[in-house]
C-alpha cells in the first residue's frame, strides 16, 4: 500500500485542487468528509492515511517485538534469582550447622583438651581436620558473600528491565491507538466513495509506476528462497491484519517473516530491519525470494516472485496478492 502516481493538475485544475485540498484538510480536523470533495482527493487522502497507518504499524511491531524480548529477559532473570536464592539458603543452612557444631565442641581451650585427652594422637588428627573444616568454612563464607552480591545485581537488573518493559507496553498501546485511528478514518473515507470509485481506487493501487523497467531473464531458485516463495503463494487471499504475522492474517512484514520461517529462516519483525537481513542486490539482479522494500523509510515490504511481480499484504480490506514490483518507489532489494 502507499502513495501512487497520478497525473499532475495544471492551470485551473491546480487552483481547484488547492482549494479542495484545503477544504479536505479542514474537514479532516473536524473528523468529517466534505460533501464537495472530489473522489480523487478522497483517494489521495486514503492513500496518505494508509501510508501513515503502515508506518505506525511498523512502529507498533518494533515496540511489540521489544516488549516480547524484555518479557523473556525478565522471566529468565526471575528464574536465575530464584535459583540463586535457593543456593544462598542452602549455603546458609550448611554454614549454620557447622558453626553450631563448632560452638558445642568448643568449650575447652585446645591445650587443655590435649592434656586431658585419652588419646593425644587421635586429638591431633581431629584438630588438623578441624583446621581444614575452618578453612573450608571461610571459603564457603566468601562464596556466600559473592552469591549475595550477584543476587543483588540480578535483582537491580531485573527491576531495570521491568521498568523498560512497562515503557515498551505503553509505547505499544500508543502505536496501537494511532494505527486504529488512521485505519478507521481511511475506512470511513473509502466507504464515502461510490462503488465505482472504490473499485477505481483498488485498480490504481495495483498499477505500476510509469517508466519502471521490470527485470527479465529470471534465474530459477531452489532451497530456502523457493520454500519461502511457496509459503508466500500459499498465503494468497488471506486478509491483511495489522500487527499480525500469520498464519490466518498478515501485515506486510509479518507475511515476509512467516514465509521465510516456513523455509527455516528467521527474519526480524519489521520491514526496516528486514531490509538489512541479508545481502543488498540491485533491482536488475532481483530473484524470486528477494525482499523488496518500499518508500525512503522502508515502511512497506513485499517478496519478489518473478515476472515483474511481488506478493505482499497491501492494506486492510485488500488480501495478500500479486502486484507489480514497481507499484511504489523502491527503497532496496535484499536477498536473505
Amino acid at each position: 500500500m502507499g502513495s501512487h502516481r497520478r497525473p499532475a493538475p495544471s492551470g485551473f485544475d491546480r487552483g481547484a485542487a488547492t482549494a479542495l485540498c484545503a477544504m479536505s484538510a479542514a474537514a479532516a480536523a473536524l473528523g468529517v468528509v466534505p460533501a464537495t470533495a472530489a473522489p480523487h482527493d478522497t483517494r489521495a487522502e486514503v492513500d496518505r492515511l494508509y501510508t501513515e497507518a503502515e508506518k505506525a504499524t511498523e512502529a507498533y511491531n518494533k515496540a511489540d517485538e521489544r516488549a516480547g524480548t524484555l518479557r523473556r529477559q525478565v522471566t529468565d532473570a526471575q528464574d536465575r534469582i530464584a535459583r540463586q536464592q535457593l543456593r544462598i539458603n542452602t549455603m546458609r543452612d550448611r554454614l549454620g550447622s557447622l558453626a553450631g557444631a563448632q560452638y558445642r565442641a568448643g568449650g575447652l581451650d585446645p591445650s587443655l583438651a590435649l592434656l586431658f585427652s585419652d588419646d593425644p594422637d587421635d586429638y591431633l588428627d581431629k584438630a588438623a581436620a578441624l583446621d581444614r573444616i575452618t578453612a573450608h568454612q571461610a571459603g564457603e563464607l566468601r562464596e556466600l558473600q559473592d552469591a549475595m552480591r550477584d543476587l543483588a545485581q540480578e535483582r537491580a537488573e531485573a527491576k531495570r528491565r521491568l521498568g523498560e518493559l512497562e515503557r515498551s507496553r505503553r509505547a505499544v498501546a500508543t502505536h496501537k491507538r494511532t494505527v486504529e485511528r488512521k485505519l478507521a478514518r481511511a475506512r470511513r473515507l473509502l466507504d464515502s466513495l461510490p462503488s465505482a470509485e472504490r473499485a477505481a481506487y483498488d485498480r490504481a493501487s495495483r498499477s505500476a509506476r510509469d517508466g519502471m523497467a521490470f527485470p527479465g531473464g529470471e534465474v530459477p531458485v531452489s532451497g530456502r528462497a523457493a520454500a519461502a516463495v511457496a509459503a508466500a503463494r500459499s498465503a494468497l487471499g488471506r486478509p491483511y491484519v495489522w500487527g499480525a504475522n500469520g498464519p490466518s492474517g498478515f501485515d506486510c512484514s509479518g507475511l515476509m517473516q512467516w514465509s521465510y520461517a516456513q523455509a527455516g529462516v528467521a527474519l526480524p519483525r519489521t520491514s526496516q530491519a528486514q531490509a538489512h537481513a541479508g545481502r543488498r542486490v540491485p533491482l536488475s539482479q532481483v530473484r524470486p525470494g528477494d525482499l523488496v522494500t518500499y518508500r525512503s523509510d522502508a515502511s512497506h515490504v513485499g517478496m519478489y516472485v518473478g515476472n515483474g511481480r511481488v506478493i505482499h499484504a497491501p492494506y486492510p480490506g485488500a488480501p495478500v496478492r500479486y502486484d507489480p514490483v514497481g507499484m511504489m518507489p523502491i527503497s532496496s532489494v535484499t536477498r536473505p
